[in-house]
């Protein structure tokens, strides 16, 4: 009983500790202190691939392919997808014929020849996706000195902290798409700067940014910048909305293919996985009581 009411006691002080050290910080940040970015929380956007029986839509993904090449890859490039990649079944799923013609509109930097000089040739599907920048010095040096990330696995690599107690229900819902939440919202997040903010030369407001309030990137899309219709079935394409939100969902979820190719192959096995552990220890605990039932215990 005394044990009891020690551990009972230990609880409480936690707690009270925790809502000590929350109000806080709270306070503090009501008085001015020192901000938190994001000051603003990425939205939660229900994913075509989210939660264990989630799935990629190859038609999203082909149109987030389109926006990434039309408005990213000016800037960003993807070192790590291969325009075979493109026609994976569980992914993009391009055809072969397409994949050969997209990469044959790029030159690839090869060599060096029997020459010992460097040369260009037509793209191949073996080929990955080329870089804008010949390096980074260069990237960042037509950037303003900010240098464009890779955007192979940037689906994964970013994210914001859910803290507690989110991440505590976070577990039980399978929640992984913190970094999609967070450039979709980067991305339709841009805002004026509230009244006496000063902004630096270059920079623009952006209350979702995990590295502060300012971002060097400009707004990089805009309703009606790309036209569907161009490289999908018209009629298909016409019933999609050509805004900000739908090109930030569609390019989102192709990074987060770009990042996770196997994810849906992940998650099903996964799944068969926990329903073979069901029936094993079934069986185990049922094989248990048959060999140990004429033994007393």
């Amino acid at each position: 009983m005394m044990r009891a009411t020690k551990l009972s006691g230990l609880a409480l002080a936690a707690i009270a500790a925790f809502a000590f050290v929350f109000s806080a910080a709270f306070a503090a940040e009501e008085e001015g202190g020192p901000a938190h970015y994001p000051l603003k929380h990425p939205h939660h956007v229900d994913w075509t691939f989210s939660g264990p029986f989630g799935n990629f839509d190859p038609q999203q993904l082909q149109r987030g392919f389109q926006v990434y090449r039309e408005v990213c890859s000016s800037c960003h490039s993807m070192d790590l997808v291969a325009f075979r990649n493109l026609a994976s079944e569980r992914g993009p799923h391009f055809t072969e014929a397409e994949v050969k013609a997209l990469a044959a509109e790029y030159d690839i930097a090869d060599g060096p020849d029997d020459e010992g000089e460097m040369i260009e040739r037509p793209g191949i599907p073996a080929d990955r996706l080329p870089a804008p920048f010949a390096n980074k010095n260069a990237a960042a040096a037509s950037n303003g000195g900010a240098y464009p990330p890779d955007l192979s696995l940037v689906a994964k690599s970013r994210g914001v902290e859910r803290g507690f107690p989110t991440f505590v229900f976070d577990i039980f819902t399978q929640y992984q798409e913190g970094g999609p939440d967070y450039i979709f919202s980067l991305l339709t997040g841009y805002e004026d700067a509230p009244a006496g903010k000063e902004l630096r030369d270059g920079m623009n407001y952006n209350p979702f940014f995990i590295a502060g309030d300012q971002i060097a990137m400009a707004p990089p899309l805009s309703d009606d910048q790309i036209d569907y219709a161009q490289n999908q079935d018209e009629d298909t394409a016409n019933d999609v909305p050509q805004t900000i939100d739908q090109y930030s969902r569609d390019v989102v979820s192709f990074l987060m293919w770009a990042a996770e190719p196997h994810l849906v192959v992940r998650k099903s096995m996964g799944f068969n996985v926990i329903i073979f552990l069901i029936v094993f220890a079934s069986l185990l605990y049922y094989t248990k009581k048959k060999v140990w039932a004429s033994t007393p215990h």
